[in-house]
């Protein structure tokens, strides 16, 4: 049983007479933040009190009269202004222990109404490396389809590869036209990256040149309007007026992104310009983005070349996913790319329209929305399809096919528009009840603030930063394996696999770990902390727990088999043993808005409260035999329970560090 929603539940009755809609009130039930206080408090009082014109003190009173928590509290203590302070009862805490000794869901219930969700994560481009900005979506929507089926729900994992479209394109142009045969023939993913980033660089060339002007153009208006502020705010005598300076401070801010876009796309023309080979090529096809587009047409229109081309690159492409994925701890229910909506766009736009949900509107089709000028396009002039088209066919074939009571998109913020107008769109068309929700994240920024990138400007490949985080943690691993008194005592096979472990796990960690709205700096260093909210301190102190069992020869199954009584008689072990018993909790935060950073916090807290309880409590040494198991039971729950909640993020543990 999980201590805050039993309070919930019991105080939803005790609320009843004096409140219809609870909720708001019980979200304020918490952690009491000073132990003096008890161990949780409800806080409600004062809000409730101004909304019915009572007494706050009174009220909390008489609230805290109707509150049952016999046999699972001492009796609610009403202090201050009004706040409940509520102290669990020792011999409850021990019962639940007790019984989540044996319980492989360690006491957590799963939910009482299972639903289905849908869960859209990762969707890389096919044809192209899996990079940094895909650990995000990779690592949230992998941990919340692990939390969401712990929790007892139907999950239902697809991944929208992007396996169609111009991407392909531009790799068979690339392949027709650039190709090494011999590179090709020996590593056909390694040779398809290369052309498609060949062809990318031409297009942005060949684009860049035709926006250099344009863009200098805007420059120097911005900087003659500039010159002009100043001269109108020096005729006036408003040099020191506010509005003045800080609409001169806009310019200036227009002015130097404006002039930095400029300097990064003339540095970007002249690496091509000086580059013998490239500049020869860019040369040579100068209508590169126009014939792209028409070998994606070709493709898409079924031409025969084309679609055995297509057949031909895509299982190689799809392989080493594959293996990025089984790096990863990484599994899908489903791959449904963008190619397997590509016979129902037609269909779906002309239901949209019969529908009088889209309309025709200068030769294109789109869905309109009030407030917004441009619609949310499913067809474009030329006939071809967008990603809009693809996503409301997805979200069809979704429904029919799995029945979802929910579907989350973890998918970046930059996209929460599009998400915005498919989500409206999905309304129109009669999903009111599905709920859909974008769970949008931040950017992976350097050192420097800005997208983490590689000198050359692209973004870091996901296999660089696997192997770069692997390779440093086995440098921990070493040293800390040479300083251990008895000398060292891993194989190197065993260190090697232990390295893996968790080099991979500290990279995920440190994306989960970060509220996923935010932005975070990459930093190896910070992310392999032997201490600190890191998954390398998680491991360890699971690996701590193994090594008391190993040297005391201690045989966990038995012990459990053996539900030997369990003593609160220290501070440390009664906060540890309370701690155990919020991991259901810590499960409820993290689906309440998909944050497993909720989860990652409740670790961090778990593994302090061992490390406290480690150092005042001698295990092995304890005074009494019975003292001795039953601080053993409280480090078995502690590894389990770190297990567990790491698995749950798609994080391994392991036995020796």
């Amino acid at each position: 049983m999980s201590i805050l929603p039993e309070l919930e539940r019991r105080f939803r009755r005790a609320l009843a007479p004096v409140e219809e809609d609870p909720d708001p009130l019980l979200a304020m039930i918490r952690r009491s933040q000073d132990p003096k206080f008890g161990d949780y408090q409800a806080n409600f009082a004062m809000a409730l009190g101004k909304k019915l014109g009572r007494d706050p003190r009174q009220l909390a009173a008489e609230v805290a009269g109707r509150l049952s928590v016999d046999g699972f509290c001492q009796p609610p203590e009403v202090a201050g202004p009004g706040f409940i302070n509520l102290r669990v009862r020792d011999d409850w805490i021990v019962d639940q222990l007790t019984a989540a000794i044996g319980d492989e869901r360690l006491g957590v219930p799963a939910v009482a109404e299972p639903k289905t969700y849908v869960v859209d994560f990762s969707a890389p481009n096919v044809a192209k490396p899996m990079h940094v900005g895909h650990i995000r979506s990779t690592s949230i929507g992998d941990a919340l389809a692990r939390t969401l089926r712990f929790a007892g729900h139907r999950v239902v994992t697809d991944n929208h590869i992007g396996d169609w479209g111009t991407q392909f394109g531009m790799i068979i142009y690339g392949y027709r036209n650039f190709c090494d045969g011999e590179a090709y023939g020996q590593n056909p993913v390694g040779e398809l990256s290369r052309l498609y980033q060949l062809v990318r660089r031409l297009i942005d060339y060949h684009a860049g040149k035709t926006r250099l002007a344009p863009l200098a153009e805007k420059l120097a208006g911005l900087e003659s309007r500039l010159a002009e502020m100043h001269a109108e705010a020096a005729a006036e005598g408003k040099t020191g007026d506010k509005r003045v300076k800080k609409a001169i401070h806009r310019q200036q801010k227009d002015i130097d992104e404006a002039r930095e876009e400029l300097g990064e796309l003339r540095a970007k023309l002249e690496a091509v310009e000086q580059d013998p080979e490239l500049s020869k090529l860019a040369a040579e096809h100068p209508r590169i983005g126009q014939s792209v587009l028409g070998e994606t047409s070709r493709l898409h229109a079924g031409d025969e070349e084309n679609r055995r081309l297509w057949r031909e690159f895509l299982p190689p492409c799809l392989a080493a996913l594959g293996a990025t994925y089984k790096r990863l701890g990484v599994a899908f229910d489903h791959t449904l790319g963008e190619s397997f909506y590509h016979q129902r766009l037609r269909p779906i736009v002309e239901e949209l329209i019969a529908a009088g949900i889209a309309r025709e509107s200068d030769g294109a089709v789109g869905i309109f929305f009030e407030g917004q000028d441009a619609p949310m396009l499913i067809r474009k002039k030329d006939g071809a399809f967008l990603y809009a088209t693809t996503d409301l066919a997805t979200l069809r074939y979704r429904v029919e096919a799995w029945q979802p009571d929910a579907i989350l998109y973890v998918v970046d913020f930059r996209q929460s528009l599009h998400f915005e107008n498919l989500f409206a769109a999905a309304r129109r068309m009669g999903y009111e009840r599905l709920e859909l929700k974008h769970v949008s994240f931040g950017t992976v920024l350097g050192e420097d603030g800005r997208p983490f990138k590689t000198r050359e400007g692209d973004a870091v490949g996901l296999e660089s930063l696997l192997d770069e985080a692997v390779a440093r943690a086995r440098k921990i691993v070493e040293e800390n394996d040479d300083a251990k008194p008895g000398g060292a005592e891993l194989s190197p096979s065993q260190r090697a696999r232990i390295a893996e472990t968790v080099g991979i796990a500290a990279l995920k960690y440190a994306d989960l770990s970060q509220n996923r709205d935010s932005d975070y700096v990459f930093s190896y260093d910070k992310m392999l902390a032997m201490n600190g909210n890191t998954a390398t301190y998680m491991q360890y102190a699971y690996a701590r727990v193994r090594s008391i069992f190993a040297k005391g020869g201690v045989d966990a199954e038995a012990l459990r088999a053996s539900r030997p009584p369990i003593f609160l008689n220290t501070p440390a072990e009664r906060d540890l043993a309370l701690e155990l018993l919020r991991f259901g909790e810590a499960v409820d935060y993290c689906l309440k808005d998909y944050r497993p950073n909720q989860l990652t916090s409740y670790l961090f807290e778990l593994a302090n409260c061992y490390s406290t309880f480690f150092e005042n409590c001698p295990v092995l040494k304890a005074e009494t035999p019975e003292l001795r198991q039953s601080r053993l039971v409280l480090c078995d729950l502690t590894a389990r329970t770190i297990q567990k909640g790491l698995g749950l993020l798609g994080i391994d543990v392991v036995e020796k560090m």
